[in-house]
């Protein structure tokens, strides 16, 4: 059996921490969670082949938000697999928001969010 892939997760509310965590795990994924934007880049400069996708909030604590967060991880790997998750609009997606990423309005069910990753996962360019 194959290993499940590693998703790193930022998210700062803790309750929606807990959800994206159970829902991953109920989809065959095995989350690593990260407490802010600087420590999610951290462990992708060191790390950066453990990890499959990042699902990050855009507005965290801390002095990164979710779109320079996910740049970043670009930086790192150019075709690294992005989703996005917000409560707000997301209007500045289009402007800031790293190509072929993916973007998931809050609320959102488990479900939704484990066939969007899996569908971001399956266009991703394989390694």
């Amino acid at each position: 059996m194959q290993d499940a892939p590693i998703i790193l997760v930022i998210e700062d509310d803790r309750d929606l921490q807990s959800l994206v965590e159970d829902a991953l795990k109920d989809g065959g994924y095995e989350p690593a969670i990260a407490g802010s934007g600087e420590e999610a880049l951290t462990l992708l400069k060191a790390f950066r082949t453990k990890y499959s996708a990042l699902v990050t909030d855009i507005r965290l604590l801390g002095r990164l938000d979710g779109w320079r967060v996910a740049r970043g991880a670009r930086e790192i790997d150019p075709s690294f697999p992005v989703l996005y998750i917000t409560g707000g609009s997301g209007d500045e997606w289009p402007t800031k928001g790293v190509p072929d990423s993916v973007l998931l309005q809050k609320p959102f069910s488990p479900d939704q969010l484990v066939e969007a990753l899996a569908r971001l996962l399956k266009a991703a360019p394989q390694a």
